[in-house]
């Protein structure tokens, strides 16, 4: 989420967050539906992406309809404590998500849980949780995002993880975030309904520095014989409302030897693009701040997918809300799906963006708007 991608709510739950996305702020970083789909190698052997077997188990629904699953990367200390700072989601929210008719669901988790010393063997406990998050999304008819959800930075173990470093620094080469993901596609070979969130909302980095990352990370992915769909953000927050002004047209360059990306573009409604009001600008509002990124992305013949939003449940917010899926859905030769922010197991009954259920089992406006058209596609 651009500015806030969780409601900081240090004083309303007991997680906290140093995922700052500027200098002024220190927010928390934003079984009915086609159960047992087998998403099987042979598909991918014949030449047909996860996107596309993702999209053939929603009835002939062409695109993915989902939420963030949050809580691996809450809390504001690293590594943490799984189940004290942080939490992944289980299967009843899973469950919850396909109950909704959600057919992707994407998972934000730390580079430094996962990976505590650069270029040294993953955490086995903190990838037991994630492989078996795989293996819900699997048992529940959804595809897996995996998403890096580190705005393209990270903390070091070498200064006892107090600072924030940028990829591409003296102390996180880029060399080792290749490696990272060049390990989770050889980890995740096999698993055709996996796609690669390659990093959430980078900021404070030039475009043209950020698409030599991606340019390599792409190269390594493929190395290994991976050929999932890749998710490729732009710069500042990847927002697609500031995607022109931003400098990520040079994005145009991006090489993936598989030709397997599509571009992902995150937009919040309030007044500056941030989530962090649940007052929607207006009731168009979310179809207007899509129209440069969408003509962009069709005129170079990219694919994208809309990989947060959110906004209230005031009547103009869900209105804004349905004109920016409605967006989307009328344009399928651009989109390839979109997923909510956030649904997970540690959102507090009063967050303005939750889509989970309240503790007491009410499914807020928002969800069961998108749940409308979630499911309408499905029919």
């Amino acid at each position: 989420m651009a500015n806030q991608n969780e409601t900081d709510f240090t004083s309303r739950v007991e997680v906290s967050s140093a995922n700052a996305n500027s200098a002024n702020s220190a927010k928390l970083n934003k079984r009915d539906f086609v159960r047992g789909c087998a998403f099987s190698g042979a598909a991918a052997f014949a030449g047909i992406s996860p996107l596309q077997a993702t999209a053939a188990t929603a009835k002939g629904a062409s695109l993915m309809r989902g939420v963030s699953l949050a809580g691996a990367e809450f809390g504001s200390k690293f590594p943490g404590l799984r189940g004290r700072d942080y939490i992944y989601p289980g299967e009843a929210d899973f469950e919850f998500c396909a109950s909704q008719g959600f057919n992707v669901v994407r998972l934000p988790f730390k580079w430094e849980r996962l990976q505590p010393n650069l270029d040294a063997p993953f955490d086995t406990e903190e990838w037991k949780q994630i492989e078996t998050a795989i293996e819900l999304g699997k048992k529940f008819g959804q595809a897996v995002i995996l998403d890096v959800h580190n705005y393209a930075r990270r903390r070091v173990a070498s200064d006892d993880f107090a600072v924030e470093h940028l990829i591409g620094s003296d102390e996180v080469p880029t060399s080792t975030f290749t490696a990272l993901w060049a390990e989770l596609a050889r980890r995740t070979m096999n698993r055709d309904h996996v796609l690669f969130g390659i990093m959430n909302e980078p900021y404070d980095i030039d475009a043209s520095v950020w698409l030599e990352i991606v340019n390599v990370t792409l190269a390594a992915i493929r190395e290994t014989g991976a050929r999932h769909v890749a998710l490729v953000p732009g710069v500042a927050y990847t927002g697609a409302h500031s995607w022109m002004s931003s400098g990520n047209t040079a994005l145009v360059g991006i090489k993936d030897p598989a030709s397997n990306f599509v571009i992902e573009v995150h937009q919040y409604l309030d007044r500056d693009s941030s989530g962090q009001s649940g007052s929607a600008v207006s009731a168009e509002i979310g179809r207007e701040r899509l129209q440069a990124f969408q003509t962009w992305a069709r005129t170079h013949k990219f694919k994208a997918f809309l990989g947060e939003f959110g906004t209230g449940s005031s009547p103009e917010s869900l209105a804004a809300l349905a004109g920016l899926i409605d967006e989307v859905e009328r344009n399928p030769d651009v989109w390839t799906g979109w997923a909510g922010w956030a649904a997970g197991p540690w959102w507090p009954d009063d967050d303005v963006l939750r889509l989970s259920a309240s503790k007491a089992g009410v499914i807020p406006a928002q969800t069961k708007l998108l749940s409308r058209f979630a499911r309408m596609a499905a029919q």
